[in-house]
C-alpha cells in the first residue's frame, strides 16, 4: 500500500480549513490531492482532532476496558460498521455458495 504524503494530523488540519470556510476546490488545490482524496479522508477522520487521531493509534494498545469507555474509539468504530453495512467497505465473502440450500450442503 502506498504511503500518504499527509501525516493523519495534517489530514485533520486540512478537514478543518474547509469546515472553517474554505472551497474544498480551493484546498485540494492548494494541498494538491483530488476531491476524491478529500472525500476519503473526510468519511474517514471527519469530525476528529488531531488528539483524537493520536489517541487512536494508541488505542490498540490500550486496554480493551479503557477502548470500551472512550467515546472517541467507540464513534469511529461505529462509522466503520456503519460504513460496512451501507457498503462503503469490503465485507468478507460468503462461505455458502449462492443458491445452494444450507441443509442440502452435507
Amino acid at each position: 500500500m502506498k504511503k500518504s504524503r499527509y501525516s493523519e494530523s495534517q489530514i485533520v488540519k486540512i478537514l478543518k480549513e474547509v469546515e472553517g470556510g474554505r472551497l474544498v476546490k480551493e484546498v485540494c488545490r492548494e494541498y494538491g490531492i483530488s476531491d476524491a482524496t478529500y472525500y476519503n479522508w473526510k468519511s474517514k477522520y471527519g469530525g476528529m482532532e488531531a488528539s483524537d487521531v493520536k489517541r487512536l493509534k494508541e488505542g490498540d494498545s490500550l486496554p480493551l476496558k479503557v477502548l470500551r469507555l472512550d467515546p472517541t474509539v467507540h464513534a469511529v468504530r461505529e462509522r466503520r460498521m456503519a460504513n460496512m453495512l451501507k457498503g462503503r467497505e469490503p465485507q468478507l465473502p460468503s462461505l455458502v455458495p449462492e443458491g445452494a440450500e444450507i441443509g442440502k450442503l452435507v
